[in-house]
C-alpha cells in the first residue's frame, strides 16, 4: 500500500463497504483484500463496483492504516477499539483467529474465511483466482483437545479438496502463533 491517504470504508452492520471502486481496486489488487459486490469469483482485477470488507480483514487494514472508517448516519470516525468490540461479537474466539489471520497476512500469504471448507480460514500463497488455496487453517486454543477422529475428518476432506490442513495455535501471551502442517501419503 502506498503512504498516500486513508482508504475511507462505511462500517454498516457486520462488514465494511469501500464505496469507491477505484480505492477498491486497489485494495483488491494489493493483497486480495475484500470481494468486490455481484462477483463472486473475480478475476479481473480492474471492477466499477464497491468493495465488501469482513470485518477481521477490515480490522486489519484499520490497524496498518490502510483505511479509514466511518459510520454513515453521524459521519463520525470508528475506531479500531470499537470495530474489534464488534469482531468479538461476531466470531467466536475473535482474538484468537485475529491473532493468526494477522500473522498470515504479515508472512505475506493471503487470508479468506475457510467456511466452505469446515474451517476458519482458506490461505492462499498468491491469490483468489491465481491459484486453488493450498491450505486450510483451523485455530484452536493450547488447551484444546483435538481427537484422532476430528484429525482423520478433516484430513480426508482436506485431501479431497487437494489442500494441507493446518492446525494453528496462538500464544496471546507472546503474539507467536505455532502451526502443526498435516500430511497425508499412501503407506
Amino acid at each position: 500500500m502506498s503512504e498516500k491517504e486513508s482508504i475511507e470504508a462505511e462500517f454498516m452492520e457486520n462488514f465494511l463497504i469501500v464505496w469507491n471502486p477505484k480505492d477498491g481496486t486497489q485494495l483488491y489488487k494489493n493483497g486480495f483484500f475484500g470481494k468486490p459486490l455481484g462477483i463472486p469469483k473475480p478475476k479481473i482485477v480492474e471492477f466499477n463496483v464497491p468493495l465488501i470488507l469482513d470485518l477481521m480483514e477490515g480490522l486489519y487494514l484499520l490497524e496498518k492504516g490502510v483505511i479509514k472508517v466511518f459510520e454513515r448516519k453521524r459521519r463520525k470516525e470508528v475506531s479500531f477499539e470499537k470495530l474489534r468490540r464488534k469482531a468479538r461479537k461476531i466470531y467466536e474466539e475473535f482474538d484468537l483467529k485475529y491473532l493468526v489471520y494477522k500473522d498470515l497476512r504479515e508472512h505475506g500469504l493471503v487470508v479468506t474465511p475457510g467456511i466452505k471448507y469446515g474451517s476458519d480460514f482458506a490461505v492462499y500463497k498468491r491469490g483468489p483466482g491465481l491459484e486453488h488455496a493450498p491450505y486450510m487453517v483451523s485455530v484452536k486454543k493450547a488447551s484444546d483437545e483435538i481427537t484422532a477422529t476430528e484429525i482423520v475428518k478433516a484430513g480426508r476432506l482436506a485431501t479431497t479438496v487437494r489442500k494441507r490442513f493446518i492446525v494453528a495455535v496462538p500464544k496471546p501471551e507472546t503474539g507467536k502463533v505455532d502451526y502443526l502442517i498435516f500430511k497425508w501419503f499412501k503407506a
